[in-house]
């Protein structure tokens, strides 16, 4: 039997592929070595992205494993371990970029771990569904609030209440998606992605998505105060950073610059 997780290092990028035919269904143990995956990367400063795919060009991930619900072995409000349910939806310090390359199907937990990270780049054949209220329970792993704060609020409740599936095109078209491509182009569009991340300044890049998250309620004068008032740690480190000075010193050479992270 082989290892649920599957990860390869790419130079900075770390490639996280769930293979568990034949859904890529998440059970405990999927989960919690999806978790040490997401830990491994969060604590790794050689590692600037992730990339979070599915084995095959079927399925991303089918989601909670139900069959396992149904068995009695595992239930809604089960433990999953570090990050939450798949390792991703509840790392909340996790200040390092996460793309998911959606190879097939994202369905219940599979659509919240990609809803999860940061950026999604589709293979055209996916359909994407959160289809937890018409098995009687809800999608609780981020579901419900990300997919209202990443589309239309009135089509995301749609989906919450009907369970219907969304094509590519259309998830693209709310801006669900970052980019839509041919199924032999999604692993090579996704590094390419994850390499133009790599080659920015790591705590510049961390600094950006600790602003995203931490002020995307706020309103711009309160985002401010935060900003000022000493509120956002990894800010507080990129402006007094060696990088901060040798990024405009290498655009005034007229030169690569060289990131070292402090």
């Amino acid at each position: 039997m082989t290892d649920p997780v599957r990860c390869e290092r790419r130079g900075q990028v770390l490639e996280i592929t769930i293979d568990r035919p034949k859904a890529n269904a998440i059970d405990v143990a999927t989960s919690r070595a999806l978790g040490d995956a997401f830990i491994a990367y969060r604590d790794d400063p050689g590692l600037r992205v992730a990339i979070i795919t599915g084995a095959g060009n079927r399925i991303f991930s089918a989601g909670w494993d139900l069959k396992a619900a149904a068995a009695g072995t595992e239930a809604i409000d089960t433990e999953y371990g570090a990050g939450g349910f798949a390792g991703l939806t509840e790392l909340f310090d996790l200040d390092k970029p996460v793309i998911a390359a959606l190879n097939g199907a994202a369905i219940g937990g599979g659509f919240e771990i990609a809803l999860a990270a940061d950026l999604i780049v589709a293979a055209e054949h996916v359909t994407v569904a959160l289809p937890e209220a018409k098995l009687g329970i809800l999608a609780s792993g981020g579901g419900i609030v990300r997919l209202a704060r990443q589309m239309p609020r009135r089509v995301a409740v749609e989906m919450l209440l009907t369970g219907r599936r969304m094509g590519a095109e259309e998830a693209l078209r709310w801006g669900l998606f970052n980019e839509v491509v041919p199924k032999e182009e999604l692993m090579p569009r996704a590094r390419a992605l994850a390499e133009g991340i790599a080659a920015a300044a790591p705590l510049a890049v961390a600094a950006t998505l600790e602003m995203l998250r931490r002020t995307e309620d706020l309103s711009v004068e309160d985002y401010f105060a935060a900003q000022h008032g000493g509120k956002l740690p990894a800010y507080e480190r990129m402006i007094v950073s060696e990088d901060a000075v040798e990024g405009p010193r290498a655009f005034a050479e007229k030169r690569d610059p060289v990131w070292k992270g402090r």
